[in-house]
Order: C-alpha cells, then sequence, then structure tokens
C-alpha cells in the first residue's frame, strides 16, 4: 500500500500542475465510440495496474483501477477465489467496469460489477481523492460513481467482493424453439442452485440457455483458446466442462463470436495468427484501426452500401424480453445476440445513474454487429430503434458504445438531478466532462 499511496501523490502534483479540461492517458479502452479529439490534460494512470491484496477469508480482492481483469483474475484464482463478477474481455479493468457497467454470467445474482464494490478511491475533477464506501460521508459519490464514464472522477483503487471457486465448470445447454419457453426457463435457472447462467439466441426459433457449476472433478474438459470455438459449441454439446479460469474467459478468444467479422474463424487464419493472438486484445487494435483508415466505410461506399454500426447492450425487465426479442428480429435482425440476467445486488442500494428497480429481474441482450442496407437512413437510425424500444418496456441501454438520445431524453433516463448535484459538489470548476456531451455529443 506505500507504493499505491507514493503513486497517488505523484498523480496529485501532476494533476495540480496542469490546467483545463482532464482525460486519462493510457493505453487500452473498451468504449465503442469514436470521439472528437479535444485538448485535455493527460493524467498519466499505466501504473495503477497492481492487484494490492487478496483476502480469500473475508472475500475481497483490493487492487488498482488500471487493473486488467486478465491480471485480477490470476490474482484471485491462485487463492481459491474469483471476483464476483467478471466481465467477458480480459482486457477490461477494474475501475473501468465500475465507472461504466460491467456484467457477466453471475450477474443473475450478484448484480452489476458496482453491486458488488465495497469501496473505491476516486480522484474527483476537484483534484482532491476521496473514499467512497456506501455508508460514509462520500456515500452520495460512491452511488453516483457507476455509468459516469470518467465524468466524476476516476477509480485509482476499488475493493470488490470475491466468491470462492472449484476447479472446473460443468456447463449445461438446453435449446428452446419460442422465446416464452426460453424465458420461462431462464428465470427458473435464476432461482436454482446454479453458478452461471447466460444464454445465445442464434434465430427466431433457435435459443439456447446455459448452466454452468462449480465441480472438483470433470471426466474430460474441452479447449477453446485456439482450434476449437466456443460459441458453436453451444449448438454442439449438451453437456461440457471447463477449468475454472477457461470457463471465465470462454468469450474472449472470439470476442464471443465477432471474430468472425476479421475472418479470425476461418482454421488457416486461426494457425496464421496462433494462439496467442486470439484474443479481445488483438481484434480491438484491429478495430481501432479499421475506425482510424475506415476501409470497411470505403469498401461499402464501392459496394452501394450503407451500414451503421450496432453494438450495443440494453437491460430489460424480464417479463418484457420476448417483446424485445420480437421487436429485435423484426427490425434489426443481427445475430446471434447474447442474453444475460441481471438482479440488482441489494434492494436498499440505488446507483443514480444506472437505475434499476429493486428486486426486478432483467434480461442483458448483447448485439455486436453492423446493419446493412441499401437505402439510406438518417445517421443513428437502428441505434434509436433501439433506444426507443428499451425505453419503451422499461428498460435501460449501457453507453460504452453509439448513444443518439435527445439531451432531455437521455438527461430523464440517466438521473440528471443527482448528476449535477455531485458534478458541483466534486467538479466544481468543470475540468472534466459532461456525461452527455461525452457519451452522445462525442466530445
Amino acid at each position: 500500500m506505500q507504493d499505491h499511496a507514493a503513486r497517488k501523490a505523484r498523480l496529485a502534483v501532476q494533476l495540480q500542475a496542469g490546467a483545463g479540461h482532464l482525460a486519462l492517458g493510457k493505453d487500452t479502452s473498451n468504449l465503442f465510440r469514436d470521439r472528437t479529439p479535444a485538448a485535455a490534460q493527460r493524467l498519466n494512470v499505466r501504473d495503477f495496474n497492481h492487484v494490492l491484496e487478496v483476502n480469500a477469508q473475508q472475500g475481497w480482492v483490493d487492487a488498482e483501477g488500471m487493473t486488467s481483469y486478465e491480471d485480477l483474475v490470476e490474482a484471485t484464482l491462485r487463492h481459491g477465489s474469483m471476483p464476483a463478477v467478471v466481465p467477458q474481455l480480459k482486457t477490461i479493468t477494474l475501475g473501468g467496469a465500475v465507472a461504466g457497467v460491467g456484467i457477466e454470467a453471475t450477474s443473475f445474482r450478484h448484480g452489476l460489477v458496482h453491486d458488488t464494490v465495497l469501496e473505491v478511491e476516486i480522484l474527483a475533477g476537484d483534484g482532491r481523492i476521496y473514499l467512497c464506501t456506501p455508508a460514509n460521508e462520500h456515500r452520495d459519490l460512491f452511488f453516483g460513481f457507476p455509468n459516469s464514464y470518467g465524468t466524476l472522477g476516476y477509480a485509482l483503487r476499488v475493493r470488490a467482493k470475491t466468491l470462492p471457486v472449484k476447479k472446473f465448470v460443468r456447463i449445461d445447454h438446453a435449446c428452446f424453439g419460442a422465446s416464452k419457453a426460453c424465458f420461462a426457463a431462464l428465470k427458473r435457472a435464476c432461482e436454482s442452485p446454479a453458478d452461471f447462467v447466460d444464454g445465445v439466441v442464434f434465430g427466431a426459433g433457435e435459443m439456447y440457455l446455459s448452466t454452468g457449476c462449480f465441480t472438483d472433478e470433470a471426466p474430460f474438459t474441452s479447449d477453446y483458446t485456439f482450434e476449437h470455438i466456443y460459441y458453436r459449441s453451444i449448438r454442439e454439446k449438451t453437456t461440457d466442462y471447463l477449468t475454472a479460469r477457461d470457463f471465465l474467459w470462454r468469450w474472449d478468444t472470439d470476442w464471443f463470436w465477432c471474430s468472425r467479422n476479421l475472418g479470425a474463424q476461418n482454421p488457416l487464419m486461426r494457425r496464421l495468427l496462433g494462439r496467442s493472438r486470439l484474443n479481445s486484445r488483438t481484434y480491438t487494435k484491429i478495430m481501432r484501426w479499421n475506425s482510424r483508415w475506415k476501409l470497411t466505410q470505403r469498401i461499402d461506399k464501392l459496394t452501394g452500401l450503407h451500414r451503421e454500426s450496432v453494438i450495443q447492450d440494453v437491460d430489460i425487465p424480464l417479463e418484457r424480453a420476448p417483446e424485445f426479442l420480437e421487436f429485435f428480429h423484426r427490425e434489426i435482425g443481427i445475430l446471434p445476440v447474447w442474453i444475460c440476467p441481471i438482479r440488482a445486488g441489494d434492494p436498499q442500494a440505488r446507483f443514480d445513474l444506472y437505475p434499476l428497480a429493486p428486486g426486478t429481474a432483467y434480461v442483458n441482450f448483447g448485439f455486436w454487429d453492423v446493419v446493412k442496407s441499401r437505402d439510406a437512413h438518417p445517421r443513428g437510425h437502428f441505434n434509436r430503434l433501439v433506444e426507443r424500444k428499451v425505453g419503451e418496456l422499461g428498460g435501460i441501454k449501457s453507453l460504452y458504445s453509439e448513444s443518439y438520445y435527445p439531451r432531455e431524453e437521455f438527461w430523464g433516463i440517466y438521473g440528471e438531478t443527482a448528476y449535477r448535484r455531485l458534478k458541483n459538489k466534486y467538479d466544481p470548476q468543470g475540468r472534466l466532462r459532461d456525461l452527455y456531451d461525452k457519451c452522445v455529443l462525442k466530445v
């Protein structure tokens, strides 16, 4: 902790030496929205990437904000535990998952990543570092920080809950031909002793529910880190076994299924890339390169196609999930779709900028691709269809990707009153960007 204190002191000096807008100087990002470059003082937080302590007996881990989940998982597994919620990609950082919204197959029981946080040190826009807990004098910032995306401050240290693990995970895949039957089974699975619950929609009449349970023994283990592809196995096997580590990263090797857009599911291409480059880190670099040089846009222009990226995660109340899926197949048509149940971790805790109804079960729908059309549409047409439907069904959308909300509609969803109060208190000079400007106007 002495080294952590020294890093904080160094950062405070750096902050006080500058002026104007602030931004993080870092090497990784899992945001899927291009922003207009803007002048800002870059705070070098690259060395805030240490796991400070794992206390498996008390069930928590202390780590710095830039610690990747890859490193966090390795550190906790050595102690026979894992973070209570492990987002699907190795490159996601702990601080990023708290300031954004992190989810995985334990979320039906433990909520989102921010539901598992016990305390967090936040460097606010006023240059001060606040220790925030659910009960101390800075609890307003504790409950206002999730979904603020660096507009209220940056997480320098996080203490989060952990769970005990066993060596293997048994996975059972069940196929359903109708959405109502699938979501009814999902509800039952969430009430079962299962440790993990998620699923995949491959088509209107082909949906799979996957439940995972820790086990000390396995008759075999599958390997989806090189030649074989996890999401394909869901249709091929009714029961499977993975090591705990491989289960936690089952989606990373192929970026769920998005590696297919890069040709990485071709057997020859997989061998050329090699095991070490089949991961989200490689795919993100390729995506950033394409975003910079707009290669796919140029190809579409030559072929007469119009494209719109529809890369979204939306949370819909479980009882309205079949309605959303019917809309999605009709209006958007991207496949596959990931489904993952969520329940807020503590009914008494209300996170101001990402409000979920206490005690309500939600289903996260994740879809990440482009919609192509011969017809031109207004900018953000398909994303706006999604945003309107989510609002109609009483859901909420994550802000890590493109958003097109009008200002008034946005603030009606994401807690403007609480946000303004926090902004005035912890960033009175406005050195950090405004949430709407950052997430919708992309400043």
